[in-house]
Order: structure tokens, then sequence, then C-alpha cells
């Protein structure tokens, strides 16, 4: 399955209502450890449907990245039935984001 744009106005019914484990990526386009941590997100989402990867561009949705309280990007959030089970900021390799989700 592919990554999920997540915006204040799906954030509830696809991220919280969900019943797969969530890993949500804050993330914007100008942030180069970004760009570099995304095609591991990608590529986590594609090889394992049993988790929701969801991407939040904090530019675009500040809310969002203020209810969470996203200082630093990138960062990963996973949500495991309506709660943040694990937050970190910073590149991460796959098997670390992996390790995460578990």
């Amino acid at each position: 399955m592919a990554e999920v744009v997540i915006t204040k106005n799906n954030f509830e019914e696809v991220v919280m209502k969900s019943e797969k484990t969530v890993l949500l990526d804050f993330w914007a386009t100008w942030c180069g450890p970004c760009m570099m941590i995304a095609p591991v997100v990608e590529e986590i989402a594609k090889e394992n449907p049993q988790y929701l990867v969801g991407k939040v561009n904090v530019d675009d949705e500040p809310e969002l990245a203020g209810a969470f309280e996203i200082e630093f990007i990138p960062t990963l959030v996973v949500i495991r039935d309506g709660k943040i089970v694990h937050k970190e900021s910073g590149v991460h390799s796959k098997e670390a984001i992996l390790k995460m989700l578990a």
C-alpha cells in the first residue's frame, strides 16, 4: 500500500479509526533530511501492508504539527489504537523504523 497524505480533514477518519498500526512522517519540501528518509518510508509503506503509513507536510498542516508538538523534522510518530506509542526525530534506517513499528 502506498503512503497516504494526512490532513486535518482526514486525520480522524484515516488515522484515529485505523485498525492498523500507523506510522506518520512529519516532513517539509525544503527539509534535506526529510528527503533522505522519504524513500525509506515509501519502501516500508509498499512492503508492509499491515501498517498504515501517512505523510504530514508541516507547512500545509500546521495544526497537526502543533497537536503533535513537532519541533524538528523529520519526525516519525507511531500510533497504535489511537495512542502515540513512539515518537522520534531525525533520519533513521529502515531497520530502526521497523523496530519502532514492532
